[in-house]
């Protein structure tokens, strides 16, 4: 699949699903963003870019905290739902912006902190992107991405990527601490710390928020019919299909 095939491929699946989530309980709380608020709270005078921002929690949780904020995304619609949703919270301080994580339409040096929260699994070329940071970030600027992780073990791996990808055909991968920190390493950023967690996910809405077709359905849930004691102790598999991934948060910064 070619970069713009992809592209394409991923504002048609998220375009339309904006308000879902928006309203989406696994993206509008969580540990993670309440990390976030904490760690943002130590840069009050910071432009922050979100880098594929989706419905904008981590927009509007960085809002609170830094003097503005930079909503980006792939999705028109996404943007659309975001600065409605910053315009009824009383956020002026958020503006949106359209485009790819490959190719960022920002001057060198423009962000003191870039975020990014459930959104790089589906990027085309994850060290692009990162080169891309790297290059949008005054010195000494920092990177946080908060995404779900892969187990890095591969029996557990491969089970993973494939009901993500099943379930949403936008799907790139989700990577392990190990690859996240040698694709920071690899475009010149400096990891600082890797927090990791687990993330419960109720099969209903996990496959109503992507509008994941009934066969596509049926193939996850015999998928994970099949999977060996091991995978489904490790994922926490209940008999609805609702399982546990990991998820990470890795901060970064580049040299000073």
């Amino acid at each position: 699949m070619t970069t713009r095939s992809h592209h394409d491929n991923v504002e048609k699946q998220f375009g339309s699903q904006a308000n879902a989530y928006l309203t989406s309980t696994v993206h509008a709380s969580g540990r993670d963003l309440q990390r976030l608020a904490e760690r943002l709270s130590a840069f009050p005078q910071a432009s922050v870019l979100d880098m594929g921002c989706g419905a904008g929690h981590a927009s509007f949780a960085a809002a609170h905290q830094v003097k503005q904020v930079v909503a980006y995304d792939l999705s028109a619609q996404m943007l659309d739902v975001v600065a409605q949703a910053a315009k009824e919270k009383g956020l002026d301080n958020i503006a949106t912006r359209q485009g790819y994580a490959e190719s960022l339409p920002f001057e060198d040096g423009s962000f003191d902190v870039v975020i990014s929260r459930y959104s790089a699994h589906h990027w085309h070329d994850v060290g692009r992107a990162l080169r891309e940071v790297n290059r949008v970030l005054k010195p000494g600027g920092v990177v946080i991405v908060m995404d779900v992780m892969s187990p890095g073990h591969p029996v557990r791996d491969i089970w993973l990527q494939t009901v993500e990808a099943l379930r949403d055909t936008s799907h790139v991968r989700n990577y392990s601490s190990g690859e996240w920190l040698s694709l920071m390493n690899d475009a010149n950023l400096i990891a600082d710390t890797v927090l990791t967690d687990r993330l419960p996910l109720a099969f209903s809405s996990w496959v109503a928020r992507m509008r994941t077709p009934q066969v596509l359905i049926d193939a996850v849930r015999l998928y994970q019919q099949s999977a060996s004691a091991e995978v489904q102790a490790y994922f926490a598999l209940q008999q609805d299909g609702s399982f546990t991934s990991d998820t990470i948060m890795v901060e970064a910064h580049k040299a000073a």
